[in-house]
């Protein structure tokens, strides 16, 4: 009988615990409440958008190639640090700056462009030393590979126009606060990156054994993403806020 009243005094304290609890649980899927068709949109949307060739994926092929797989994550964990910034910017709106001020844009620009345009010509300039992994030059640390992944990105101010266009269209009335909607889609983005950029990383790390047996392939690849990159460094000094 103790027991029992016990259970039932501890029942009658937990009760507003439990209401609670489930209250909050109810309150972040009714927050997130999204239609099928709204996934299917977007999933579909991210995978195109992730596939689009650019300076983040030339980045990290040119450093798998270069050094491996290790080197190979964490240039890609760079870049998705990088992405993630502007997912926050997006979210905080200080991407709405880089839309509105033609002089942070053009700041911005011209300092990402010179950037990849100097990637390339390094690359150029190797003569494949840089993809050869034969070569006595020291490699590159990984906390410098990750950094330099992060910069690719972030000194890109058409990505964060992207986050600032692209994600706004997913915020659905009544599902959640707009900054936590912007949040939820911007990473979503970057977890749909993982299933294309991992897999780029695995093939392409085939390409460091080749590379040791066939120099010339080396200063071929070396040759054609200095191109590469300086060819993105060049359409992004020309590019427009629209």
């Amino acid at each position: 009988m103790a027991l029992l009243l016990l259970v039932a005094i501890l029942a009658n304290d937990l009760l507003p615990v439990i209401k609670a609890l489930c209250g909050i649980h109810i309150g972040v899927i009714s927050m997130f409440d999204y239609s099928l068709a709204h996934w299917a949109a977007f999933f579909i949307s991210a995978l195109v958008l992730n596939l689009s060739p650019g300076p983040d994926m030339a980045y990290i092929v040119a450093q798998t190639a270069k050094s491996g797989k290790r080197a190979g994550f964490f240039a890609m964990f760079g870049v998705w640090s990088g992405a993630f910034i502007h997912v926050i910017f997006s979210v905080i709106g200080l991407s709405a700056i880089l839309a509105t001020s033609a002089t942070a844009f053009t700041v911005v620009k011209w300092v990402g462009a010179l950037y990849l345009i100097w990637l390339g010509i390094q690359a150029l300039l190797s003569k494949g030393a840089n993809l050869a992994t034969g070569t006595s030059e020291p490699a590159m640390s990984d906390i410098k590979i990750l950094k330099h992944g992060l910069l690719v990105s972030v000194l890109n101010p058409k990505v964060a126009i992207f986050f600032l266009a692209f994600l706004p269209q997913f915020v659905v009335v009544g599902s959640g606060p707009e900054s936590a909607q912007l949040l939820l889609h911007g990473i979503l983005i970057i977890v749909v990156a993982a299933f294309i950029e991992i897999p780029i990383v695995l093939i392409g790390a085939r390409l460091k054994d080749l590379l040791n047996t066939r120099p010339s392939i080396g200063k071929w690849l070396d040759r054609t993403l200095g191109t590469l990159f300086i060819s993105l460094g060049i359409k992004l000094a020309l590019s427009e806020r629209g």
